[in-house]
């Protein structure tokens, strides 16, 4: 009856551990499943996020910390800066340690969401058309392309670049009338690099962002 019993709970102890690692690959799955695509995501998040634009006033009228609020829960959720700051940095990010990686990283979408808010603050009824995209179930990273139309002006292109990633499609790159954004900031952080180091470019956003962050509060 013993050797019964012990073998009835290792079996059972056996089948918990196949179950907790049944339930740790059935995650991503069903994250797969009910994750949209780049397209629609893409739509979607600039469909909403555009409705609360065009009903705030605050945020037309440049209510920082409204505005800040929207990009913080809307937009940012749907990026990966931590690549964005490894191609920003290009051939330097070899040279910094993952501490370095993770300020730079924390210091660079600081100053994505100073760019976005002051774009959203700009807002004037400009029209985005998101256009539909092909995805192949082998596909790990697409290209969503997207035009700004605006009265008066030809239409400015805006794509984005989006990496499959285990919680959904996330946003490495925004190409703006072909202009990479990391590719922009590439050249900038180079120079920043080479007078003073990766400390002295984490600085260097650091004094930036607060620069900035002041002259908003005034």
């Amino acid at each position: 009856m013993r050797r019964v019993a012990e073998r009835i709970v290792g079996e059972r102890v056996t089948m918990r551990v196949v179950s907790f690692f049944l339930t740790l690959w059935a995650v991503p799955f069903f994250v797969w499943a009910q994750a949209p695509m780049p397209d629609a995501l893409v739509r979607d998040v600039t469909q909403e996020v555009l409705e609360i634009v065009k009903k705030d006033k605050d945020i037309q009228s440049g209510h920082t910390k409204k505005t800040l609020e929207l990009v913080e829960t809307k937009i940012l959720p749907h990026f990966d800066f931590l690549r964005m700051t490894r191609l920003a940095l290009g051939r330097e990010a070899k040279n910094a340690t993952p501490e370095q990686l993770s300020r730079l990283s924390e210091e660079f979408r600081t100053l994505l969401v100073r760019t976005y808010s002051k774009a959203l603050s700009e807002y004037r009824e400009q029209k985005i058309v998101v256009k539909p995209l092909v995805v192949k179930p082998e596909d790990t990273e697409v290209r969503v392309r997207s035009e700004i139309h605006q009265s008066g002006g030809k239409p400015v292109t805006l794509d984005y670049y989006l990496e499959k990633k285990p919680e959904g499609w996330k946003v490495f790159d925004v190409e703006v009338a072909g202009v990479s954004l990391v590719t922009n900031y590439r050249s900038t952080f180079a120079e920043e690099i080479r007078a003073g180091g990766i400390e002295g470019l984490i600085r260097s956003l650091a004094a930036k962002n607060r620069a900035s962050a002041e002259t908003k509060a005034k």
